[in-house]
């Protein structure tokens, strides 16, 4: 399970005074009125900002950044994503999960044969949609977190339990 967990994307510099507008990939954006650091991926490991201001603009977050004042100083993050740590994250609600943690996890059926891999998580309107990549053939299939479908998740085991609705793995 990773360290960080990312919550936004520095989409770009505002104005001139070392702040940054950041696109949220957070499910919840009011996280950072709270936030006291965050964490850069530099490429080359994870740089630590203290953040001292928040406001939002349009579907962006403003953050400024402590000992930052000047746009040449926060050039360089343009792009860059932004992390906290796994203990700074939002608290999740029973049976609610990160989905760093699910990337990655055997796919069972009923009879806990193998069938594939849980390979992204697409979030739509309605439901989350598992996507698994079948072990046999590769193929991806689409399955809704439902609970029709989805049976139980136990990432400390590496596995989600599924139900494959008939026509799903033609």
């Amino acid at each position: 399970m990773d360290d960080y967990l990312r919550v936004g994307v520095i989409a770009n510099t505002h104005g001139l005074k070392g702040e940054v507008k950041v696109f949220p990939t957070t499910d919840d954006v009011s996280r950072f009125e709270y936030l006291k650091q965050v964490y850069v991926d530099t490429g080359k490991g994870y740089e630590e900002l203290v953040c001292t201001g928040c406001k939002y603009f349009k579907n962006l977050v403003i953050l400024k950044f402590k000992g930052v004042n000047d746009i040449n100083e926060v050039e360089k993050y343009k792009g860059k994503d932004l992390y906290v740590t796994r203990e700074n994250a939002v608290p999740l609600e029973e049976g609610e999960f990160f989905i760093t943690d699910l990337i990655d996890l055997k796919v069972i059926d009923e009879e806990n044969k193998e069938i594939g891999i849980l390979y992204d998580v697409m979030q739509t309107g309605a439901n989350d949609v598992y996507v698994i990549k079948l072990t046999d053939s590769g193929k991806e299939i689409l399955l809704p977190v439902i609970d029709e479908c989805i049976l139980d998740i136990n990432p400390d085991e590496g596995f989600v339990k599924v139900h494959i609705l008939e026509g799903l793995m033609d």
